[in-house]
């Protein structure tokens, strides 16, 4: 037992001191996360926080790469100093605040963590000297850890979180259901981290060791990635001859599709590789000369696909990602069928450079092409629509609603990559200074009253249809008070503080009735409205910085606290208001 335990600690402490800062970011992601989870709705936690659960997460996989290639070539400090260089230039990167996060953030950390962990699988094996088969013992022995760490990881999380429930349950201890989502993530981060870096052991020395081809890696790819295959090609051949026959465009679903089939059947060979060379596993050298022959027919259908999707609806990041991915298969695909000393190390690096590039290629990355993109479109519609007067969109003129959609969706999409300059050319100064205090906000509803009233005024169309109200406050003082309730939804509640009841009955933007003891009572749905009219402009979402009212009743002063509110507004005024998570404070008035 003794020995176990000495062997088990030298494991630990070998490992602590070869993964010291993946060992590091990853405690710090887990602190970062427990930290978020502390935090109750409605209150927001500091965006700084988020973003170091972001540079963290990367962090694991970024710092895990250098570490191994420092352990080819040396010089570990400057490549770990390196690391945690961009690291920090990501960090800065992101905005400073969770308004400006919009979903061009999505597009590039994505592709960001592919990449990173795309890193790891080569970075070590990038010299022409660097064994292929090294280089497939150690991807191999990573793929096999990787899924063992999921299955220790899944079984640690359910045993702990059960002895809690148990504790909980047996003791009546009272724990804070915080404490299980706490654990369950400290679990899934740290704890995952450690048992994969556990089997690791010493790095890449133990990672590239050969040894037998793993018997359970042969079934798995013969028995199930093949099948698979064999299911996805003979779907994607027979739409292929419908296309044909019917002869008509693809679906845009197809190209994802056609993708999962090149994933899954690079990965089946990737997995297979070794026993390319042993000639009693003929159906391992016929699927690898045909597999990429099969490609051949499915990338013509994807491309066709893609550029259908392309001319009709223009550039944006998922589309570009889409043919960027085309390109590297068709790239694959050539290389591997031309070239007789083909190595598997070229799918994960041409990956690697074809995605960086995609990222941080002047002019033609993918959110410089998706920008120019849309904003052309976006001119053509307003020229071919007769829309523009100088050089300012005219609402007066009549158009369909489904241009003013089309308008819509281009004036979000290129509001949401920091565009508001080039969208501001195009709007009167009265819109521009309405619009100006909200990082985002939809002309949908604006379009519409203008273009087919052509009599509407600015006031009017500005208004829009659907509007969301909510309150920005972080933190509620409620010194002054002496009861505190909540209410998620707004609705009949019953209240009772000693010998007094309170009964707060809402209907639907008519009245909103406190009564006390059932007699006297007051209706503070006016106060609302004018709080609506007050906080709300143009846009369809708005943030104010404390939303509520304040009445007295009786020997009581009564303030009610609202986190959001929904209502309907169009040219007969506010109607179908709505409101959500409502907090009452209560004093006694001496």
């Amino acid at each position: 037992m003794n020995l176990k335990l000495i062997e088990m600690s030298e494991k630990i402490k070998n490992m602590i001191f070869s993964f010291p800062l993946v060992l590091l970011m990853s405690l710090l992601m887990t602190i970062s996360v427990n930290y978020l989870i502390s935090y109750s709705y409605p209150n927001q936690p500091p965006f700084f926080i988020i973003k170091l659960v972001i540079v963290s997460a990367l962090g694991i996989s970024l710092l895990f790469a250098v570490k191994t290639l420092s352990q080819r070539i040396g010089k570990e400090l400057i490549w770990s100093v390196l690391g945690i260089l961009i690291l920090v230039g990501i960090y800065f990167i992101l905005p400073s605040s969770e308004k400006d996060f919009t979903e061009m953030y999505y597009f590039i950390l994505v592709p960001l963590f592919i990449l990173s962990h795309l890193l790891v699988s080569f970075i070590a094996f990038i010299q022409k000297e660097d064994s292929e088969k090294k280089f497939w013992q150690f991807n191999k022995n990573l793929f096999i850890h990787i899924f063992l760490t999921g299955v220790f990881t899944g079984v640690l999380i359910g045993g702990v979180e059960l002895a809690i429930l148990a504790v909980d349950n047996l003791f009546n201890v009272g724990f804070n259901d915080r404490v299980y989502s706490q654990t369950f993530f400290t679990l899934l981060i740290f704890g995952s981290t450690t048992i994969f870096l556990l089997f690791n052991n010493s790095g890449l020395n133990y990672l590239e060791k050969e040894d037998d081809y793993p018997v359970i890696l042969k079934f798995f790819t013969q028995f199930i990635l093949i099948p698979l295959l064999f299911i996805y090609v003979v779907i994607l051949y027979l739409y292929s001859i419908k296309i044909l026959i019917n002869w008509e465009l693809p679906r845009g679903w197809v190209s994802y599709l056609i993708l999962a089939y090149s994933v899954v059947g690079i990965l089946a060979l990737l997995l297979v590789h070794p026993l390319k060379l042993n000639k009693a596993k003929s159906w391992v050298r016929i699927f690898s000369k045909v597999f990429y022959y099969t490609l051949f027919p499915l990338l013509i259908l994807l491309f066709v696909a893609i550029f259908t999707r392309i001319l009709e609806y223009s550039f944006t990041e998922p589309r570009y990602y889409v043919l960027v991915l085309a390109i590297w298969l068709s790239t694959v695909v050539l290389y591997f069928i031309f070239f007789k000393k083909a190595t598997i190390k070229f799918i994960p690096i041409s990956l690697f450079v074809f995605g960086f590039l995609a990222l941080t290629l002047p002019f033609f990355n993918a959110f410089s092409v998706s920008k120019r993109s849309q904003k052309k479109d976006l001119e053509k519609i307003l020229v071919e629509n007769n829309l523009l007067k100088d050089g300012k969109i005219d609402f007066k003129q009549k158009v369909s609603n489904q241009i003013i959609y089309e308008i819509d969706s281009k004036f979000e999409f290129l509001d949401n990559r920091n565009e508001r300059d080039y969208l501001f050319e195009f709007l009167n100064e009265e819109i521009k200074e309405a619009a100006k205090p909200h990082r985002y906000w939809s002309l949908l509803n604006y379009f519409p009253n203008a273009f087919n009233d052509p009599n509407a005024q600015t006031s009017n169309a500005t208004q829009n249809l659907n509007v969301d109200l909510y309150s920005n406050q972080e933190f509620l003082n409620i010194e002054d008070y002496d009861y505190m309730i909540s209410q998620t939804y707004v609705e009949t509640k019953k209240i009772k503080i000693k010998k007094d009841e309170f009964d707060f009955t809402y209907t639907n933007s008519k009245s909103f009735i406190i009564t006390l003891n059932g007699e006297k009572s007051v209706d503070i749905f006016p106060k609302i409205k004018e709080l609506i009219e007050k906080k709300s402009s143009i846009s369809d979402t708005n943030l104010a910085d404390d939303l509520f009212v304040e009445t007295q009743l009786e020997n009581y002063k009564i303030k009610v606290v609202i986190n959001g509110i929904h209502y309907y507004n169009d040219s007969s005024g506010i109607s179908d208001i709505w409101m959500e998570n409502l907090i009452y404070l209560i004093k006694e008035i001496e």
